[in-house]
C-alpha cells in the first residue's frame, strides 16, 4: 500500500523582509465611481435548516462577484432576474451600465430550495454554471468581450440533484476529444451523523466530454469526495490529474452510483448495529452485560473462564472469544440469565484496582460504561493538577503562559489545516502538507492558465504560494510576499473578504459594511526619511489606505485586478481605482 509523501512549504528567503517597519497611513484620496444596479443581486439568505459553520463559511460568506480573470477588469454578478450580468471597464470617467450575456431559463424564485447561483469561467470561451437548483450548464461563450464573436450558448445541461455550487472547472483539448472538467460542493444532511453536526460536506469531481465532432456532450466521469469541514482551497490541477484541497477535515474518495448506494447501506447497518455487549468494572470486579434473543435457554449458552481468556458461545455460534486485557479469577466468576432475557458475566479482577481500558484485547464490540462515582473519583485524583487561576504562582521562577498578554491575532485555531493532492486517476492522496498554525487567508488567480494561488500566513507575514503540479518534488511555489498582512488582518475583526492583485502590487480585505483596506507593496520614498531609533534613512514605505463606501447596504461581492477593485451591495457596484496603467 502506497503512502502519502509528507511534504512542506519551502519558503524563499530572498522574498522575506526581517526589517519591515509596518504600514503608514496615507490620507490620499483614492478615486471611487459607483453604479446603480438595475436590478437587486440575487442574493440567497440562509434558511433555518442551513445552521451551522459550515453552511455559513460555505454559503453565507458567498461572493456573489466574479471575476473573469482570462480578460482583464471584467466582472459578473446574477440579478434576481436570472440575468448574468457583465460589466468590463476600459475607461473609469466613462463607465456604462452592465450589460445582459445570458439569462437562466428558469426562474430563480420558484424554488424553496435553491442556493445561490454560481458560476466560473473555465476558459476565453466556455463558462460552467450552476443555476443554485441542483442543474449544471455548460456553456459556450465565443471570445468574450469581442460583440462580433461573444454568443452564450448552452453546450450542455443536466440535473445533478440536491442544489451545489462550482468552485472550480478546466478545459481540457487531447486529440479530437475536448473536456470540461468541474468541482461541485454541495451540504448534505448525514441522519446517522449522532456525534456531528448531522450534515456531511461533498466535493463533486465531475467531467464532461464530447469525442467527436457532431456529438454532444456528456458526463464522462464523476467522483465523489466526502469531509467535515468546507474547504478552504479547492482546485482541478491544470492537466486533469489530480485535485488539491486545502481544509480543516481530511476528504476522502468514495464509489459512486450503485456501489456508492450498496457501501452507503453497509455503512448505515454499521452505524446503527447496536454494540454486541456492554461493560462495567469496579475496583475488585467487571461486569458484562449481553442482550440475548427471545428464545433463548439456559442450554443455549456456553461461558468458558480462563485466568486470561474467555470465550462466550450463544446457540453454537461463537459469540465473544479472546484474551482479556488483565487477569481474572476465573474460578470466582460466574455467569446468570436475569429476568430482562439478558446475560450478566461477572469477572473477578486478580489485581485488584487496576483500572482496564479495554475488556478483550483489540476487540471493539463493546461499549463501556461508566458511573458517576468513578467519574468523581478520576477528577478528585487529578485535582492537583489544576487551578482555578490562570497563574496562581506569579513569582515562580519560570511562570506558565499567561493567555491574557495573548494578542488575538497570535492565538490560532486549535485544529490545524492540511494541504492534500489526490492523483485523479488512483483517487488516492499523494502527498500532504500539515499547515500547522500557517492559517489560510484567501486564494487569487495569478495565471488563469495555472491553478489558483493561495495565501496563507507565516508568523506574521503572508505568503503566496503558487500550486506546480508537474514539479513533484517542489509542487508549491512560494511566488510572493506581503509583510506584515497576516498580523495586520487579524485585528480585523469584520473583514468578510480578502483578495490581491494578479500582480501582488497590493491586498485588499473589505468589512461586511462598508469600508474596504488596501495594503501597498513597499515603494521607493520621493523625500528623505530617517529612522531614528537605528540611525538610518529609509529607502522605501508600505501604505495603508482606508476606503469608505457610500452605501449602508452590506458588501455582497469583492473582486481585485491589477488597477482596481469592485465591490457589490446588493443595488450598487462600486469600482475604487487603486493604480494607475503602466
Amino acid at each position: 500500500m502506497e503512502v502519502a509523501a509528507n511534504c512542506s512549504l519551502r519558503v524563499k528567503r530572498p522574498l522575506l523582509d526581517p526589517r519591515f517597519e509596518g504600514y503608514k497611513l496615507s490620507l490620499e484620496p483614492l478615486p471611487c465611481y459607483q453604479l446603480e444596479l438595475d436590478a437587486a443581486v440575487a442574493e440567497v439568505k440562509l434558511r433555518d435548516d442551513q445552521y451551522t459553520l459550515e453552511h455559513m463559511h460555505a454559503f453565507g460568506m458567498y461572493n456573489y462577484l466574479h471575476c473573469d480573470s482570462w480578460y482583464q477588469d471584467s466582472v459578473y454578478y446574477i440579478d434576481n432576474l436570472g440575468r448574468i450580468m457583465n460589466l468590463t471597464v476600459m475607461l473609469d470617467t466613462a463607465l456604462g451600465k452592465p450589460r445582459e450575456v445570458f439569462r437562466l431559463p428558469t426562474g430563480l424564485t420558484t424554488y424553496d430550495n435553491r442556493l445561490c447561483a454560481s458560476i466560473h469561467f473555465t476558459s476565453p470561451t466556455w463558462v460552467t454554471l450552476s443555476d443554485g437548483t441542483g442543474r449544471l450548464y455548460l456553456i459556450g461563450t465565443g471570445e468574450r468581450g469581442n460583440s462580433a464573436s461573444e454568443k452564450w450558448e448552452i453546450m450542455f445541461n443536466e440535473e445533478l440533484g440536491n442544489p451545489f455550487i462550482i468552485i472550480h472547472s478546466i478545459s481540457l483539448l487531447k486529440a479530437e476529444e475536448h473536456s470540461v472538467a468541474t468541482l461541485l460542493l454541495r451540504i448534505e444532511r448525514e441522519e446517522l451523523d449522532m456525534k456531528g453536526s448531522g450534515f456531511c460536506v461533498s466535493l463533486e469531481w465531475v467531467t464532461i466530454s464530447k469525442k467527436n465532432e457532431g456529438e454532444k456532450y456528456e458526463i464522462t466521469k464523476h467522483d465523489v469526495l466526502h469531509g467535515k469541514s468546507v474547504p478552504h482551497y479547492a482546485a482541478i490541477e491544470s492537466d486533469g490529474n489530480g485535485l488539491m484541497i486545502v481544509s480543516y477535515k481530511s476528504f476522502t474518495f468514495v464509489q459512486v452510483g450503485q456501489d456508492l448506494e450498496e457501501s452507503g447501506d453497509e455503512n448505515m447497518s454499521e452505524k446503527i448495529k447496536e454494540p454486541l455487549y456492554y461493560w462495567q468494572q469496579t475496583e475488585d470486579d467487571l461486569t458484562v452485560t449481553i442482550r440475548l434473543p427471545d428464545d433463548s435457554t439456559k442450554e443455549d449458552i456456553q461461558v468458558q473462564f480462563l485466568p486470561d481468556h474467555v470465550n462466550i458461545v450463544l446457540k453454537g455460534q461463537r459469540f465473544l472469544e479472546g484474551n482479556l486485557y488483565s487477569s481474572i479469577d476465573h474460578e470466582s466468576s460466574t455467569w446468570i440469565i436475569k429476568e430482562n432475557n439478558s446475560l450478566e458475566i461477572s469477572l473477578i479482577k486478580k489485581n485488584e484496582g487496576l483500572t482496564w481500558p479495554e475488556l478483550v484485547v483489540g476487540d471493539k464490540q463493546g461499549e463501556f460504561i461508566r458511573d458517576s462515582a468513578q467519574c468523581a473519583a478520576i477528577a478528585e485524583r487529578l485535582m492537583h493538577l489544576t487551578s482555578e487561576e490562570l497563574n496562581p504562582n506569579p513569582d515562580k521562577e519560570k511562570p506558565p503562559c499567561n493567555a491574557q498578554e495573548l494578542e488575538e491575532c497570535d492565538i490560532f485555531f486549535e485544529e490545524s489545516s492540511s494541504l492534500c493532492r489526490f492523483d485523479g486517476s488512483t483517487l488516492k492522496t499523494t502527498h500532504v502538507v500539515n499547515l500547522g498554525s500557517n492559517q489560510y487567508l484567501f486564494s487569487v488567480i495569478v495565471d488563469p492558465k495555472e491553478m489558483p494561488c493561495f495565501c496563507l500566513r507565516h508568523d506574521v507575514d503572508a505568503l503566496l504560494w503558487q500550486p506546480r503540479s508537474g514539479r513533484q518534488d517542489d509542487m508549491w511555489e512560494h511566488i510572493a510576499t506581503f509583510n506584515a498582512l497576516g498580523y495586520v488582518q487579524a485585528s480585523k475583526r469584520d473583514k468578510k473578504f480578502f483578495a490581491c492583485a494578479p500582480n501582488y502590487s497590493y491586498a485588499a480585505l473589505c468589512e461586511c459594511l462598508r469600508r474596504v483596506f488596501i495594503y501597498r507593496q513597499p515603494t521607493p520614498m520621493s523625500t528623505v526619511l530617517y529612522n531614528r531609533k537605528e540611525g538610518r534613512q529609509v529607502g522605501q514605505v508600505a501604505k495603508q489606505q482606508v476606503a469608505s463606501l457610500e452605501t449602508n447596504d452590506p458588501i455582497l461581492g469583492f473582486q481585485a485586478t491589477n488597477e482596481r477593485l469592485f465591490v457589490l451591495t446588493t443595488k450598487n457596484l462600486f469600482l475604487i481605482k487603486v493604480n494607475t496603467e503602466n
